[in-house]
């Protein structure tokens, strides 16, 4: 089967911050533009079903427990859970600055939401009545990412936590103090990136083995949690996203955006130059690189299948020309053939 590409219809008329697929054919997509997007990206009629409007610059959304539950994070402070079905939006929790990031844990029902003021709190949605707890932070953080066991929480200062899911919810549930309810949470491993340079994104294998991360620098670094010195020897970082100019100069791209495959368990990456590559990790190979995209990659997302890949352009103006990619705000839909996402095995 050969990869088609589609765009989707009535795109966000701002910046793309976040998007991510459900368990079916529902993607969720968040913006600047102070809306939440919920699209049917199902081969039969891919259309928008609805838009839920926000105070300020919504920066990310998930699912919850089902795919008619969302939760949001942005400007406003806010963390919102969303019923999709009828549009009603409930604040969750609200921290002391924007909020960066959201992820929910289907495993141990727990929503963790990551806020510039240097905090996650983690509420506990099926037990309303609870209070979030509120774990300090060493830095801002600027990325989460979960596999069935684990937490990983990227932040500046190149500090990175890993947390173990079910000892945060139950030391979380637990926690009954006052509002903020701060609870000194210990992480299951503390790290410092791989990568000189700030890093921009951090995504986690579906094996729960290990994850990925990006920088501002054109550069991604493959880790394993297995803190034994074998595992460790295998962690490495590659350059990715850099281009020559006519004159010869090397141009590099901050890597905004990394997905992993959730059947072959290869990973994809997106930048500011445009491009989306396919990545063997384990092999330490590249699959395929693809034509080049309108914008800047700003998000990417596989459907719980692996058959498509969602991917958000929006401008970036890493060139310095802010005025002349104005208004290139795009959704595309991929859907991939067969063996295009699976790994090609060491050389």
């Amino acid at each position: 089967m050969s990869a088609t590409q589609t765009e989707l219809s009535s795109p966000p008329s701002d910046a793309i911050s976040a998007l991510r697929y459900g368990a079916f054919s529902k993607l969720l997509v968040a913006s600047w533009d102070r809306n939440v997007y919920l699209y049917d990206t199902s081969e039969a009629g891919r259309h928008l079903i609805q838009t839920f409007e926000h105070r300020a610059p919504v920066l990310d959304v998930c699912f919850g427990e089902s795919d008619d539950e969302a939760f949001s994070a942005g400007l406003d402070w806010d963390v919102k859970k969303i019923n999709l079905s009828t549009g009603e939006q409930t604040v969750v929790s609200s921290h002391d600055a924007g909020v960066r990031s959201v992820v929910y844990s289907k495993e141990t029902s727990i929503l963790i939401s990551a806020s510039w003021d240097s905090t996650l709190h983690i509420h506990h949605p099926k037990n309303p009545s609870h209070l979030p707890a509120t774990i300090p932070l060493p830095s801002k953080p600027f990325s989460l990412s979960l596999t069935p066991t684990k937490l990983v929480v990227a932040m500046a200062s190149r500090a990175l936590h890993i947390y173990d899911l079910k000892s945060l919810a139950v030391l979380t549930a637990q926690a009954s103090q006052p509002a903020p309810n701060i609870v000194e949470a210990e992480p299951w491993q503390r790290r410092e990136s791989s990568l000189k340079f700030m890093t921009r994104a951090v995504a986690c294998m579906p094996n729960d083995a290990g994850y990925a991360s990006s920088s501002i620098e054109g550069r991604v670094a493959v880790e394993w949690f297995d803190p034994s010195a074998t595992s460790q020897a295998r962690k490495y970082a590659f350059k990715c996203h850099r281009q020559t100019s006519p004159d010869g100069v090397d141009v590099v791209y901050p890597v905004n955006a990394l997905a992993f495959h959730p059947v072959h368990g290869t990973f994809a990456s997106g930048g500011g130059d445009g491009v989306v590559a396919l990545w063997d990790g384990v092999a330490k190979r590249r699959i395929r690189q693809y034509q080049k995209y309108p914008a800047s990659v700003a998000a990417l997302s596989f459907s719980a299948d692996g058959r498509f890949l969602a991917v958000a352009v929006s401008p970036g103006f890493e060139d310095g020309t802010e005025g002349e990619g104005e208004g290139v705000v795009k959704v595309f839909i991929r859907e991939l053939g067969e063996t295009e996402a699976k790994g090609k095995g060491a050389k």
